[in-house]
């Protein structure tokens, strides 16, 4: 490993991150606010509840597709800069929704466009961490950014509500971080094969490791109890347990942790293992009763109070 291609891994992963903070600034700005947005539509929560979990089903299913073809061509560029022009086009396109069902379209579409692009944009992150100091640190650093602007987007969002903005004008304003992340096509340019970064090395062997499926029995049981956050502000929203105007702010509280999170569970990982991911998942399986059981905290519910409407 030369320090040469070490410090060109490095600024692949800075630039993919980069591109990452700006689409999760657009996407998750959305995210933050689908819930009540569809609710102001007259969605019920049924609706609400099945319009995330079958984003989540497409937004995960059809990287097995996307994944494949991946490999199958090498074009991992054409395909993660497709990913994003639909994810990214249909953020923004929300502002322009007058009923639930084709603001439910749209948001369906936004999974379908991340389910594209994920695998490819991982694989180039693959290739690249083992030249930047382990897998964990690379994917670490890479999440910090992304979550970074996952932060960023719901505090944004609340900035417009909280001066008496629409929740179309909120949708509006991502358009700015959704055209700069769709500027991807330079690093296209800077980086064309990006699997020359990495050592080549073979594995011996046609059948997978048992521990992939050990692993993927776990990933699968985690998304049995997932709650997406759009059925989260959903129940925040009519059960009035947090303001309306806090619902952003919430989501971007838990995107600026996993963000901060990720720095230092990435270096752990490359130290410990799938012993990390253990114990994180148990930590996160108490987000269930936290979110949906009882009220707040006294002084978040009396703040709640003075802000709902009449």
């Amino acid at each position: 490993m030369s320090t040469a291609s070490g410090r060109l891994a490095l600024r692949l992963i800075v630039l993919i991150g980069i591109l990452s903070f700006f689409a999760d600034f657009a996407y998750e700005g959305s995210r933050s606010i689908v819930g009540p947005y569809l609710a102001s539509l007259d969605a019920s929560g049924t609706i609400v509840g099945a319009v995330g979990g079958l984003g989540e089903l497409l937004g995960y299913g059809l990287r097995l597709f996307s994944g494949r073809l991946a490999d199958a061509t090498g074009r991992y560029w054409p395909i993660t800069i497709s990913g994003y022009v639909i994810q990214m086009g249909s953020v923004p396109a929300l502002a322009l929704t007058s009923g639930w069902s084709s603001a439910a379209a749209l948001i369906i579409l936004e999974r379908i466009g991340k389910a594209i692009r994920n695998p490819s944009r991982d694989v180039m992150l693959s290739h690249a961490g083992k030249q930047a100091s382990g897998y964990g640190w690379a994917f670490g650093l890479h999440e910090a950014l992304d979550q970074f602007g996952a932060m960023s987007g719901p505090l944004a969002v609340a900035a417009v509500l909280a001066h008496d903005g629409s929740h179309r004008e909120a949708f509006a304003l991502l358009f700015v971080p959704a055209v700069v992340n769709l500027r991807l096509v330079i690093a296209r340019w800077l980086y064309p094969k990006p699997r020359d970064l990495e050592v080549p090395t073979s594995i011996s062997g046609a059948r997978l490791p048992k521990i992939l499926w050990i692993y993927l029995l776990g990933a699968a049981l985690v998304a049995a109890g997932f709650s997406d956050y759009s059925l989260i502000a959903y129940h925040f929203s009519r059960a009035e347990t947090v303001p309306s105007n806090w619902i952003a702010i919430f989501y971007a509280v838990a995107m600026g942790v996993s963000g901060v999170g990720s720095l230092v569970l990435g270096k752990l990982f490359d130290r410990f293992g799938f012993n990390v991911l253990i114990l994180l998942t148990l930590l996160s399986a108490l987000f269930a009763p936290l979110v949906f059981l009882g009220g707040f905290w006294p002084w978040c519910r009396n703040l709640g109070t003075r802000h709902r409407r009449p």
